[in-house]
């Protein structure tokens, strides 16, 4: 072994803008693994801003340990996410001191993992990794500059847009292997030609202890919110501008004198005052709106539902994944799926029988899955089984911290001299 590497214990060093006590999705799963890695003895720490995901002035301190990870909180912009031109100076800084950090605080053969949030910053990690000596690992939880573009919300030029796909996947191929979070993505990223040793699919999760089955009726908040007596539909999470909500919003119209079935949605989120808007418009008295829940009261919040809905443009298949999906599974709730029914969601359902896809615009289909599950109190218990046994099966946070262990310690040292393709131009 080099000197070097004797001097040091090896770090493990994630980076992501939001951390512990962030509650974010991003954020959890960062938590969750980071906590689980140095509960297992390794040396974690975790380069991440001074913000949280909805108070860009939030006060968070420089330094930090949590659990055993040592967090290095860097200085950036505040303007927070309401516009385009504050949100891009967020970035720029985030990116400036996070390198200035990882250039202080890595050693060779160290390993640095970056997430996608900020966009792009496997590109800053790459260079970095190449500079140091150390490994890098991708944690690809969404794609851009891809889904941007998507959504039309990429106000590059083509050109630009061409040349930032480039470098993002020279820094996947410089890495020692890329995460990602589901099968379509993995089959994006070879169409983009990243070997296929360099891509692995580790899903996200929920944690079992966290979370577990409760019945409807000894839910705190059910009771408090008066909707004991009736079928409650529930979205639960970000309602950003990924997701669709004008299906179940036509569905609930048209149920709109059905005055047993309730539409509960509790999160925030891009679209949730479009949302709010259209349902005061029409006049909709089935809806009730709640904010975030703090995680400790989650078990609770999905046991108020009988069934969750699951929203995702057509579009981004591939692109995103929504990680509600694994809290509803591990809560034991049939899923109510709108959007692409080839995508890995819709083929968990029509393989576990753990719920029901419907097409986007679907809103027939949607108002008979609702009725019919309504109807059949056995169906709807049989697929929240379903749901919970194959979380069991596939998605807890004890599974994937383990998947995680073996990309992590596996051959640490075997890829991070092998030629790596230039830079492209």
């Amino acid at each position: 072994m080099a000197p070097e590497l004797a001097q040091h214990p090896k770090k493990f060093v994630f980076v992501n803008r939001y951390f512990d006590p962030d509650q974010s999705a991003s954020s959890q799963m960062l938590s969750d693994l980071a906590r689980g890695l140095a509960a297992r003895a390794r040396l974690v720490h975790v380069v991440c801003s001074r913000q949280l995901y909805d108070d860009s002035r939030a006060g968070l301190p420089p330094h930090e340990v949590r659990s055993g990870v040592t967090i290095h909180r860097v200085a950036t912009t505040r303007f927070g996410r309401a516009g385009l031109i504050g949100r891009a100076a967020d970035y720029a800084s985030f990116y400036v001191s996070a390198g200035l950090t990882l250039l202080r605080l890595l050693r060779a053969g160290d390993v640095v993992i970056a997430k996608t949030d900020p966009p792009l910053i496997s590109i800053l990690a790459a260079g970095v990794a190449r500079v140091k000596g150390t490994v890098l690992i991708n944690w690809q939880q969404d794609v851009y500059p891809e889904v941007a573009s998507h959504l039309q919300a990429n106000p590059l030029p083509r050109w630009l847009d061409s040349q930032l796909r480039k470098l993002r996947d020279w820094s996947l191929r410089r890495a020692k292997m890329n995460v990602l979070i589901s099968n379509r993505m993995l089959g994006y990223f070879q169409q983009r030609g990243i070997p296929r040793p360099q891509l692995c699919v580790i899903d996200n999760w929920a944690d079992a202890e966290a979370i577990a089955p409760k019945p409807a009726g000894s839910s705190v908040l059910r009771a408090r919110l008066g909707l004991a007596d009736r079928f409650v539909v529930s979205y639960s999470g970000n309602l950003g501008r990924a997701h669709e909500f004008n299906t179940f919003l036509a569905a609930a119209d048209a149920m709109r004198s059905e005055s047993s079935i309730a539409f509960l949605i509790i999160g925030g989120g891009a679209k949730m005052e479009s949302l709010r808007r259209e349902v005061a418009k029409r006049g909709l008295e089935n809806f009730l709106f709640l904010p975030y829940q703090r995680r400790d009261d989650l078990e609770d919040s999905l046991a108020a539902a009988d069934v969750h809905l699951v929203s995702l443009l057509p579009a981004l298949q591939g692109l995103i994944m929504p990680s509600k999906v694994f809290g509803i599974l591990a809560a034991g709730r049939p899923l109510l799926y709108i959007g692409d029914s080839h995508c890995d969601i819709a083929r968990v359902i029509a393989e576990t029988g753990c719920g029901v896809s419907v097409a986007v615009d679907a809103v027939k289909d949607l108002v008979a899955a609702i009725r019919w599950l309504k109807s059949e109190p056995n169906v709807c218990a049989d697929m929240g089984a379903r749901a919970r046994e194959i979380f069991l099966r596939r998605y807890t946070m004890q599974n994937a911290i383990e998947r995680w262990i073996s990309v992590l310690d596996c051959g640490p040292h075997a890829n991070m001299l092998q030629t790596h393709a230039d830079v492209p131009t």
